[in-house]
């Protein structure tokens, strides 16, 4: 396994902290990422985490801009000035940070998303309600509004 896949609840100890499921754990170190950067979501209540790569697709996408321009300097502010290092200990947890947890609402559960080269943080209801209104949205696009059901029956 080389990308972050499924998902995870997992509780918060009294000390704010959390266990990166043992299987991301494992993507984390075959790919030998020895940070994990955290960015609250533009349009979701949850926190991406990744790698340096994900700081790179930021920078790859700046450097095509006027370090002057508004864009550059929205990015930057985003990627830079609203970001954070997420520290691991010894045992793979994380500590659930105020960062995190005013974007998101986590107090006491987890819910670990991956989403390949990235993995998300989530509030468990909110990611249970958020998942359940996509697969509705994406039921009704792929389906052109016919239901879920495929016809087995053959054209006359």
């Amino acid at each position: 396994m080389d990308r972050f896949l499924s998902s995870y609840v997992h509780n918060v100890d009294s000390k704010g902290r959390v266990s990166v499921p043992s299987q991301f754990r494992q993507v984390i170190e075959r790919r030998g990422i020895r940070e994990l950067f955290a960015m609250r979501a533009l349009s979701q209540p949850a926190i991406n985490v990744g790698g340096p790569e994900m700081m790179e697709h930021f920078e790859k996408q700046m450097e095509a801009l006027d370090p002057f321009s508004d864009l550059y300097q929205e990015m930057a502010l985003y990627a830079y000035g609203d970001g954070a290092y997420l520290k691991t200990d010894t045992e793979g947890r994380i500590l659930m940070t105020d960062f995190i947890r005013s974007h998101t609402g986590i107090t006491d559960r987890v819910t670990f998303v991956g989403v390949k080269d990235t993995f998300q943080l989530w509030e468990p209801e909110r990611f249970d309600a958020v998942r359940g209104a996509l697969r509705d949205r994406l039921r009704e696009k792929l389906t052109g509004g016919r239901g879920a059901s495929v016809s087995t029956e053959t054209p006359e």
